[in-house]
């Protein structure tokens, strides 16, 4: 597009009341917007096409919540502390404590008696209490608050 249209175009813009312009010929395109600021024109023209990049490598990924995460959950073997494992019972994000301000449910090393909450996962908007399966003492958190969690991904290890 000829420098002396794109001039035309501008003068157009501000003799109107019109915010904002924009002409395409063939490949090549003009937008013109009048600044709510100023009142001014502003042109945008995209830069020339040029030929198409390679696709970037893409991480492949096997689950959604490893698409999610950035990477597979902690597989339950022999990382874990021997102890009783509290897996989650649904898929959502987990969160260690009622609000971002309160303090988490549990900690590493508090006591916790069977049916004491834990954590909660949020799934379609509904908060569900994760609690202890049986009384004892909090040996590990697998799972950081904000993190999304799959079904059956442990969660807890109480000794």
């Amino acid at each position: 597009m000829d420098l002396r249209k794109i001039k035309k175009l501008i003068d157009l813009l501000e003799e109107s009341n019109l915010t904002e312009i924009e002409i395409k010929e063939g490949e090549e395109s003009v937008r013109l917007s009048r600044s709510q600021n100023h009142g001014a024109p502003v042109a945008y023209a995209p830069a020339p096409a040029a030929a198409p990049r390679a696709a970037e490598p893409v991480m492949p990924m096997n689950s959604p919540v490893e698409a999610a995460t950035g990477g597979t959950p902690k597989a339950a073997g022999d990382e874990l502390p021997p102890g009783q494992v509290t897996k989650s019972p649904m898929v959502g994000t987990f969160y260690a404590s009622p609000a971002p301000d309160k303090p988490p449910f549990v900690t590493v090393g508090q006591q916790v008696k069977a049916g004491d909450t834990l954590g909660i996962i949020e799934a379609m908007k509904m908060f569900n209490p994760i609690e202890a399966d049986t009384a004892g003492t909090v040996v590990a958190v697998l799972c950081e608050s904000g993190q999304p969690v799959e079904f059956d991904q442990p969660l807890f290890v109480i000794g």
